[in-house]
């Protein structure tokens, strides 16, 4: 994050603006001036054949000026020629070719003369050429014979254009030409070789010029290579040696320069132009080329190297870079250096440029015309087109070299000045005025202007003027004061005023004010002091993998009188707010950031007055590169050499490199991993199968992911070799039950090692040990047939191509097809409760195959009913299982079956053993569901229910009883008593029996009834005579707990009125 400083256009345009405030006054259009050329073709003026003819002249001046060209020194006759025309109130010539013609026929040299009543002013001498484009010429080229390793230069001599083409070099079918070090185009458009390879002759080679103005493309026939060699070109063995050299029987040669030629040369350049050095050098192995100045350093502030630093280019030259230049080649078996001497010209260029004389009558002045140059130039004044010496003479003008000086000047001393300065390289034309007038002081701006400013920024107040004579300016603030000049203040020529730094107490109204002699004038301008603009949260640098959300910050504060805008640059461009972007008033997000978000981000607050930025970095986090330029060498029967150039790391380092390869006879177009390395290695030996065709790519990985893969590697075959292992995973397993299948891995290209890779197949019964069967086989499987159930055998598979047999193999054990199992032995059933059931059972005696389990199902019955079959499964060694008995009445049946991956085999069937009680259970139901004992049942309810009635009936008529209620408590007074002393329980009273409590739901809840047999019977207490009549008391018993008011009045109980009959 970093606050950003102005960009360079600001200080650019605050020189402009200073040298506008040191510039001349302007007359006013209004008052009569002598003309000047405003707008004017550049000297050297190229012109599209295809295209009209286009010769700019505009001029302003009052009256308004006429024009006349000359063409070659002499007047060209517009009027005469009818593809000739002059636009309206302008001097512009326009040529049309639409009717025909040529207009290579119009090429000269024009100038233009805009002229009215108080002078003449002149254009440049302006050379037309019209743009050429020649065809390239026929010619057919030989081979070129050159020896392997020596120096080559391919000429291309291109037509000579205007003006002069682009050249570059390709392939008869367009391709480049890939240049380096060792092949390199020059600045003359030609191709040279610092040593001729093998492979240089894979390709042709081809001139190409491209003309700028009709855009067309030319192209050389191509150049044929033939290189001579004593050793046989291989593509995989040569170019792939450590040292390609030596594979190509080269000898190493010391450097020799090609261009330029010897040890030492000239150049001679321009001020202002670029110098452009080269040295091109030959050598075994390649030279390097470095450049030095002698007794000084190069300008590091405008040289650049170029061309694989065989070119040195210093910008926008000046005298100090003249002096002696050298290159020095070098390589390792030597070094030479060649010497440029660089001498340094000038056209002219200007020290003092004449400008407009404003003057009153009678006032004195003068006109400067001062140019350098190398050699330097020389001066010659014009009045009104026409040299000096020949214009009528003049009193009150003075000639001294460069300047002319005008005394007492009247009205007729109005007339238009050139100064041509010129030398061998160039000239220089200006015009300048001397207007003589009388006019009083007056305002060229609208008054009361309001200007806003910035705090503590410098800021300009104009009070444009004119006057003649030229009138002095006086500034002051709220119409009081001195006159505003020096400190902080600085008044200009043109009437300007700067401050320098602004204050809020220099806001206020200023006044401007312009007097001669001949009157004054003045004006307002008010000013108003605003707040800047500033950035308090700046967006910060920030690093981000990729499809992450980066949130960039950007607070700010301004004046509140003034509208924000806020926007982004990313890479000092304006940024495309796209659908992964957010962008709020004080932040900018980016949702699933991209390697292409990565950069510089700058938030941008900006006002009608000013602005402020603040820029960030944000580093994406991406997949490497994927690397390039594969190159295999020191081929080994086993091994080779891959190296590479790593991709881009996008920010994240690489970790490691993945080498894969690629096989053309087993999986054609599969690549497989064959090696790892760390991301710091770029070159391994690569260890490699015989009988391989292999082609290497190389994947880079980093912290976010892999790259994409390299470009594949040229393809390098191994020799053959016998097996050096036999397939793994070898198995004998039947599908049948009458057949063994035998299968295997089959081998892959890295382990076959040679061709026609097949398989020589062995087995034998295990238990016999018979000799072995074999066959040979091409493919992965096997099927013996008609072989016993489930036996074991012996098995072999060996490996065997054109070049022999693998190693012995190992013996396998497999078996041949599974059936059905018998059923399960001994299988008992055992009842040591009620609750639960034991069941045991041993293997089958006949397995038939693996056994993978068993299964149970069962169910309970009882009588003839069945209950839900319930299945488990078990594994094949488990023997013994307990089942939970539901009740303990039902009988269970199970089922026991032994599983093979066949299926099922022979069930086994037992039941559980019946209960003690299971007669009289199986009475009681059987009982249960007779009709006769159903109606049986019926009746007895029908009797039980009518003596209940009676008792009832009975028991309301309120009986009485000779014998008294013995009670827990003693007889009270006011109880109810006969005379006979016995009780009467009748229920007028509606009260419940005495022992009886109400329940919860309002019956009466019997606990001890007062002639319930069961008492008499256990109480103990009844007594008996000797017939067996009762003669005991009643005994009552009562609730320990009787509730209060929740009694009531209710029948005997129908349990012990039933026992009461008994």
């Amino acid at each position: 994050m970093a606050r950003q400083p102005p960009p360079p256009w600001v200080h650019a345009a605050f020189l402009l603006w200073l040298l506008s405030l040191s510039g001349a006054i302007e007359i006013p259009m209004d008052l009569s001036q002598p003309p000047t050329i405003t707008k004017q073709s550049v000297k050297d003026h190229i012109v599209d054949p295809r295209d009209n003819i286009l010769i700019e002249c505009e001029a302003k001046g009052n009256p308004a000026p006429s024009f006349h060209w000359t063409r070659n020194s002499k007047f060209f006759n517009v009027a005469k020629d009818p593809r000739v025309s002059m636009r309206r109130r302008s001097g512009t010539l326009v040529i049309d070719f639409r009717s025909g013609g040529r207009p290579e026929e119009y090429e000269g040299e024009y100038q233009c003369f805009a002229r009215n009543k108080f002078g003449t002013a002149l254009s440049n001498r302006i050379r037309l050429q019209v743009s050429k484009s020649p065809l390239w010429p026929k010619e057919n080229l030989d081979p070129v014979v050159v020896q392997v390793g020596a120096p080559l230069t391919l000429q291309c001599n291109p037509p000579p254009g205007l003006p002069s083409p682009v050249i570059f070099w390709m392939s008869s079918s367009m391709e480049p030409i890939t240049q380096d070090k060792r092949v390199s185009q020059g600045h003359n458009g030609d191709l040279y070789f610092s040593n001729v390879m093998l492979q240089d002759m894979q390709t042709d080679y081809s001139c190409n010029a491209r003309f700028h103005f009709t855009h067309t493309i030319q192209q050389k026939n191509p150049f044929t290579l033939k290189v001579l060699t004593n050793h046989p070109y291989n593509d995989s063995s040569l170019r792939n040696h450590p040292d390609m050299y030596s594979a190509q029987g080269v000898a190493e040669r010391t450097p020799s320069f090609m261009y330029p030629q010897g040890t030492a040369s000239s150049q001679m350049v321009l001020r202002g132009m670029d110098l452009l050095l080269e040295c091109i050098a030959s050598g075994v192995p390649t030279p390097d080329i470095a450049w030095y100045k002698k007794g000084g350093d190069l300008p590091s502030h405008k040289a650049k190297f170029e061309n694989f630093n065989k070119a040195l280019r210093i910008t926008n030259v000046s005298e100090e870079d003249s002096g002696e230049y050298f290159c020095l080649a070098s390589n390792k078996m030597g070094s030479i250096r060649h010497t440029i001497s660089v001498r340094v010209k000038a056209a002219p260029y200007w020290l003092d440029e004449p400008k407009n004389l404003i003057l009153a009558p009678g006032e004195d002045g003068r006109l400067v015309c001062r140019a350098n140059g190398n050699p330097k130039p020389t001066v010659q004044w014009m009045v009104n087109g026409e040299p000096l010496q020949s214009a009528p003479p003049n009193p009150n003008r003075e000639v001294a070299g460069d300047t002319i000086i005008f005394r007492d000047t009247q009205i007729s001393s109005r007339a238009v000045y050139q100064c041509n300065t010129s030398n061998e390289h160039g000239y220089l034309l200006a015009n300048a005025f001397v207007s003589v007038l009388d006019v009083p002081p007056r305002m060229l701006s609208p008054r009361n202007q309001l200007i806003r400013v910035i705090l503590y920024n410098r800021t300009r107040l104009d009070c444009p003027f004119f006057g003649s004579p030229i009138p002095t300016l006086r500034w002051f603030k709220n119409g009081q004061g001195s006159n505003l000049d020096g400190g902080n203040y600085h008044v200009y020529e043109n009437g300007s005023l700067e401050i320098k730094m602004i204050r809020k107490e220099d806001q206020g109204i200023y006044t401007c004010v312009a007097t001669n002699i001949l009157g004054k004038a003045e004006n307002q301008v008010r000013l108003e002091v605003k707040d800047p603009t500033r950035i308090f949260r700046m967006p910060e640098d920030q690093v981000a993998k990729r499809g992450t959300t980066v949130q960039l910050e950007c607070r700010v504060k301004h004046d509140p009188s003034l509208k924000l805008t806020i926007y982004w640059l990313k890479d000092d461009e304006p940024l495309h707010i796209g659908n992964r972007m957010k962008k709020e008033d004080d932040s900018l997000t980016i949702f699933g950031v991209a390697e292409r978000d990565q950069g510089s981000y700058t938030c941008v607050a900006s006002t009608e007055l000013d602005q402020d930025l603040a820029k960030a970095y944000l580093t994406v986090l991406g997949r490497p590169d994927r690397p390039r330029d594969l190159e295999l060498t020191d081929l080994a029967e086993r091994s080779v050499r891959l190296t590479w150039i790593p991709g881009d790391d996008n920010n994240s380092p690489i970790t490691d490199f993945v080498v894969q390869f690629e096989e053309d006879q087993f999986q054609p177009g599969v690549w497989h991993d064959h090696s790892k390395f760390p991301g710091s290695v770029n070159s391994a030996v690569l260890q490699l199968s015989p009988y391989v065709n292999y082609q290497f790519r190389v994947i880079a990985v980093n912290e976010v992911g892999s790259s994409h893969p390299s470009l594949p590697s040229e393809r390098y075959r191994t020799s053959g070799a016998p097996p050096e292992s036999n397939p793994a995973d070898v198995k004998g397993e039947g599908t049948r039950k009458n057949n063994m299948e035998i299968t295997w891995t089959p081998m892959n290209a890295t382990s076959a090692f040679g061709p026609n890779l097949r398989y020589i197949v062995k087995w034998r019964r295990r238990e016999t040990r018979d000799t072995w069967n074999n066959v040979t086989v091409w493919g992965s499987r096997y099927v013996v047939g008609q072989t016993p159930v489930y036996v074991p055998y012996e098995i072999r598979v060996q490996a065997e191509n054109d070049f022999g047999k693998g190693p012995e193999p190992e013996t396998v054990i497999g078996y041949s097809g599974e059936d059905l199992p018998s059923a399960p032995r001994r299988f008992r059933v055992r009842q040591p409760n009620l609750e639960t059931i034991n069941l045991e059972w041993d293997h089958p005696e006949h397995p038939n195959g693996i056994l993978i389990g068993y299964t149970l199902k069962y169910v309970a019955f009882n009588g003839t009913k069945v209950g839900k079959q319930i299945a488990e499964s078990f594994s094949p060694n488990q023997t013994k299982f307990t089942v939970q008995r539901a009740d303990p009445v039902s009988r269970y049946r199970f089922t026991l079956s032994a599983r093979t991956q066949v299926g099922n085999g022979e069930a086994v069937t037992e039941e559980s053993p019946a209960p003690p009680n299971e007669a009289y259970t199986n009475n009681q139901a059987d009982i249960a569901t007779q009709g006769w004992f159903i109606g049986l049942m019926c009746a007895i309810a029908l009797l039980v229910l009518i003596l209940l009635i009676v008792c009832f009936i009975k028991r309301s008529r309120g009986g009485k009883y000779p014998v008294r209620e013995k009670k827990d408590v003693p007889l009270g007074p006011e109880d109810p008593k006969e005379d006979d002393g016995s009780f009467d329980y009748s229920d007028e009273d509606n009260k419940p029996l005495q022992g009886s409590q109400t329940s919860l739901d309002g019956t009466i809840k019997q606990q001890e009834s007062d002639d319930s047999l069961v008492d008499y019977g256990e109480g103990g207490e009844g007594q008996f005579n000797e017939d067996g009549s009762f003669i005991g008391q009643y005994t009552v018993k009562k609730d320990k707990e009787e509730t209060e008011g929740n009694e009531s009045s209710e029948a005997t109980s129908p349990v012990n009125a039933i026992y009461s009959l008994a």
